[in-house]
């Protein structure tokens, strides 16, 4: 077998271990969405190396935003749950990420701007910027835009207080 071949088979089996996650994800959330009464449609997808999944509405999203809770504390937690069925079924650990009525999409475009906002201020006064704690999945969007407006980050503190500090180039 070549270098290319076995790559392309390990990206297959990858694809397939996340769909699989997806699919289990799904079955867990539909069966949540009976039991609580809500309408909702499930949507997956695989993004970053890790299965997405959605859950999404027609009839507008407000009985969702139940599933959201505030700053999206429900939702955390729902991921979670679902993380460890998935888990159950599997036995392998899982990074699937949950959205609930486009929450977490929306706060990713905040996240993205305000850490591009802090990289610029980084830029002009040369100093290190200090952020308000946040949550992993907030931490990981801001590395990423301090990473694409050039300069570095790092995380700092112990969780639930841990923050990002944008550092000069």
């Amino acid at each position: 077998m070549t270098e290319g071949t076995t790559s392309a088979a390990t990206e297959g089996d990858t694809l397939t271990r996340l769909e699989q996650e997806g699919e289990i994800a799904a079955d867990y959330l539909e069966g949540l969405l009976d039991i609580a009464d809500l309408d909702g449609d499930i949507d997956m997808d695989v993004e970053a190396d890790r299965a997405a999944v959605s859950i999404i509405s027609d009839a507008g999203s407000r009985d969702l935003q139940k599933l959201v809770g505030r700053d999206g504390e429900v939702l955390e937690a729902l991921q979670e749950l679902t993380r460890l069925a998935v888990h159950r079924e599997t036995g392998d650990r899982s990074r699937l990420m949950l959205d609930i009525a486009g929450y977490r999409a929306k706060k990713r475009e905040e996240l993205s701007e305000l850490g591009a906002k802090a990289a610029a201020e980084v830029k002009s006064s040369g100093e290190p910027v200090k952020m308000k704690p946040m949550t992993p999945f907030e931490r990981k969007v801001v590395h990423d835009a301090v990473k694409a407006a050039g300069l570095r980050s790092e995380s700092e503190g112990e969780e639930p207080q841990r923050f990002v500090v944008v550092l000069p180039a």
